[in-house]
């Protein structure tokens, strides 16, 4: 087992004598450490670093605002804006493997690399550090590789998840395992709550494990093969409801897809968004895809159950229960939505091949349909 890079100098105390891969002191001075991170979850592994004291954080690396909302208000990501409030020197390249990005980071001169929920690449010069590189990924690896892990855990209707901290290796969440910590699921999440109860398990993880690992005292263990899987980023055609499907993976993908990219039903051009649904149900008489009454709110009828509508937003509405629009728009009963089309985006998370590179299997897509080959 190794626990920091081939070819890499190992861990070093701050007189210049090298220590012992195996064990040894921790450094004697902060070590100097870049984080790169963008999302919420991101957040409170953010503040246990800035805090550590075995850090110096020299920089944090984000990703540059974007256009939010309707208005399209340029928006800095969550970490821009806690790390500029903790003081700390944030850079925001739209590229990291850009010339002119590499020298500004490399210049930093940091030892170490940290990394959560950034959304780009890391080229191989950040992994290359004194002390390696490390990545908190919110599933238990090897399952749900990539860039979704939360929603495929709920998706999936995994029955436990976790977070890993692994070191990083040229490939995509494939490097050796550092710790991990397991979380039993309950099965009525949502993507936000899940991400912010991982979030804090990651800070934790990390808290507890960089003055061991800095002292060259953790050993890693390589990710087994068995059980590995891919998850790709999310599209706003994910969020189209399939009636053809289980209302029970239809009330998964409304809680895994909140708030991007939502789950949504279309009818005569008109968009009607989930926000919270469960599952009853079937009667003889429903056409799946249908809107139907159920009790006294709304329905949609699908190949197996029904998905009953709790919350919901009409296009250019307000949030409000599935039986107030109802009243409002009873004509909806018995109109048909929408369906993906047959050749649809692959699933979120698929089986990782054996060619060594992490590359997904091609299977079948939900509901039975051929995979999207282009």
């Amino acid at each position: 087992m190794e626990a920091y890079p081939r070819g890499g100098e190992g861990p070093r105390v701050t007189d210049g004598s090298a220590a012992d891969p195996g064990g040894g002191p921790a450094p004697r001075t902060p070590v100097r450490t870049l984080f790169l991170g963008s999302g919420r979850f991101a957040q409170p592994i953010l503040g246990r670093l800035a805090g550590h004291p075995s850090i110096d954080l020299v920089g944090v690396v984000t990703a540059p605002p974007r256009p939010v909302g309707r208005r399209q208000v340029e928006t800095a990501t969550p970490i821009d804006t806690q790390a500029r409030e903790l003081g700390l020197t944030v850079l925001t390249p739209s590229r990291l493997r850009s010339h002119a990005a590499m020298a500004s980071i490399l210049e930093l001169a940091a030892d170490l690399v940290v990394l959560a929920d950034y959304g780009q690449i890391v080229p191989g010069e950040l992994l290359d550090r004194r002390y390696g590189a490390l990545n908190l990924h919110p599933s238990l690896l090897p399952r749900h590789r990539g860039a979704a892990p939360i929603p495929a855990a709920i998706l999936a209707g995994d029955r436990e998840t976790g977070v890993t901290l692994m070191q990083m290796d040229a490939g995509l969440d494939t490097g050796p395992i550092v710790a991990s910590e397991r979380a039993i699921l309950s099965g009525d999440e949502t993507a936000p709550a899940l991400e912010a109860r991982l979030a804090i398990a990651a800070a934790g993880i990390l808290a507890r494990s960089l003055d061991p690992w800095l002292a060259g005292e953790l050993e890693t263990t390589p990710q087994p093969d068995d059980g590995a899987s891919m998850t790709r980023p999310l599209r706003r055609a994910d969020g189209r409801l399939d009636p053809r499907l289980p209302a029970v993976e239809l009330e998964r993908q409304v809680r895994a897809y909140l708030p991007w990219p939502g789950s949504f039903a279309e009818t005569d051009g008109d968009r009607l968004v989930v926000l919270a649904a469960r599952v009853a149900d079937s009667d003889p008489d429903d056409d799946p895809g249908r809107f139907v009454p159920d009790l006294a709110g709304l329905a949609l009828a699908t190949g197996h159950g029904r998905l009953v509508l709790d919350d919901v937003q009409p296009a250019g509405g307000q949030p409000m229960t599935g039986e107030e629009f109802l009243r409002g728009r009873p004509r909806i009963l018995g109109r048909l939505i929408r369906v993906p089309p047959e050749h649809g985006l692959p699933p979120v998370s698929v089986p990782v091949g054996r060619n060594g590179r992490g590359t997904p299997a091609v299977v079948p897509a939900p509901g039975g349909l051929p995979p999207n080959r282009a």
